[in-house]
């Protein structure tokens, strides 16, 4: 659930599981599908309850199930609480683990529009398009359009997290400044804005930006593509000038390898080989020449596999050496020397 934003004066959605379910039962007669599915990783216990408490009330006001809403049509929501895999965030392994089987992505064609859960034709959605799907009907497509600019239209939940004072999720206006929506909701940078060492703008999966560039940043897709990296989910991670952030980078190459399926050699191989070499750097312990090694190997494992997690694995290791590569390099020339700087021991 988000807490709603002001931009600009004119008010924008709260999402919630109501409206969520509302965005469900609109889409589905759009498609004229009878059944919608809810996919919510295993992690997320109380928002699994709150949800299906949601759905259980659309069941008793009549609003969901047989004879939906008095309309003479049926339909179904279905509340599915996964193993905790984070592969199954990629849609047709989550399509795999909705059937009982191991959330490893499918090759693609078919689509799932044209065969996909049960062989059956299938759209898949992040909930939060879905959610707005309500709004955008009563208060008309100009409207939703109104936010953002050209091409990067609409609405966006932030999720700021990291070193920021009041680190929060919010629904905002797509292009709004990285300084406004900090500001604005998060209470500022911790130590302020001198303190601000770099940004991961769109969650774990997107490179890194240096903090100096990011106090203008606009927050979209496009700007953010020019930076090299992207909005991607918008869940955007501040770390300050305390932060180790090879070590940072090092957590996110565990954190692949660690959910990687397996089910590609690049990423099922590479993975490992990357976080190993990581684990070296971190500790200074590894050779200048690995740096661009690594760098070829990241190059290896991204666009070779069947989903976008070889990618997501690559891309924080390559954000880290284009814009921390004379970090790495002195704490390797600081380990050479005898010289380990505190922050690498802790």
């Amino acid at each position: 659930e988000s807490e709603p934003g002001t931009c600009k004066d004119r008010e924008i959605m709260r999402h919630d599981p109501h409206t969520l379910i509302e965005g469900c039962l609109i889409a589905s007669f759009a498609m004229q599908a009878h059944a919608c599915y809810i996919y919510i990783r295993g992690e997320y216990i109380r928002e699994k309850e709150a949800l299906q408490a949601a759905i259980d009330e659309a069941y008793d006001a009549g609003l969901v199930g047989k004879n939906a809403a008095g309309s003479g049509w049926d339909f179904d929501i279905y509340l599915h609480h996964g193993a905790g895999a984070y592969i199954c965030g990629e849609e047709t392994a989550l399509l795999e683990s909705l059937e009982g089987k191991k959330g490893m992505p499918r090759m693609k064609p078919p689509f799932p529009a044209g065969a996909g859960l049960y062989g059956c034709p299938t759209t898949v959605n992040n909930v939060e398009s879905i959610a707005v799907v309500p709004t955008i009907l009563r208060r008309g497509a100009e409207w939703f359009a109104g936010f953002g600019r050209p091409n990067n239209a609409g609405t966006k939940l932030f999720a700021i997290s990291g070193h920021v004072n009041n680190p929060c999720v919010v629904e905002e206006a797509m292009s709004i400044t990285f300084e406004e929506l900090i500001e604005t909701h998060c209470g500022g940078i911790r130590g302020g804005w001198d303190n601000l060492k770099a940004v991961i703008p769109g969650g774990s999966s997107v490179p890194c930006i240096r903090g100096e560039h990011m106090k203008e940043a606009i927050m979209d897709f496009d700007y953010l593509r020019e930076q090299r990296s992207g909005l991607g989910t918008a869940a955007v991670i501040v770390m300050d000038k305390d932060t180790d952030i090879i070590k940072a980078i090092w957590r996110l190459a565990k954190f692949y390898k660690h959910e990687s399926c397996g089910q590609c050699t690049p990423c099922r191989e590479g993975t490992g080989w990357m976080m190993r070499v990581m684990e070296r750097l971190v500790k200074g312990e590894a050779e200048v020449e690995e740096i661009d090694m690594l760098f070829d190997v990241t190059k290896q494992v991204e666009g070779h596999t069947i989903c976008a997690l070889g990618d997501a694995a690559a891309w924080p290791i390559q954000g880290l050496i284009r814009n921390f590569r004379d970090e790495i390099e002195d704490r390797i020339k600081a380990k050479r020397t005898g010289r380990v700087s505190a922050v690498a021991a802790e």
